[in-house]
């Protein structure tokens, strides 16, 4: 069964919503642990970088494994 792009794009974004909440309540943790000082707006920022980068490379590796089935 195949996917459409749309569906790709969808799975894409709820894997990263999902991980971009996760990795952010992380990243409050992990930062003052290896002493790093970050405001929430840089936080938001950082987080917000890769999770755009998370989402163009899953949406990426989905069409791929897509074109390959």
């Amino acid at each position: 069964m195949s996917q459409t792009r749309a569906m790709s794009a969808i799975e894409a974004t709820a894997n990263v919503v999902v991980g971009w909440f996760t990795a952010f309540a992380l990243q409050l943790v992990i930062f003052p642990a290896v002493g790093l000082q970050a405001d929430l707006r840089q936080h938001l920022v950082i987080s917000a970088g890769f999770t755009i980068l998370s989402f163009l490379r899953s949406f990426a590796l989905r069409r791929a494994f897509e074109r390959l089935a």
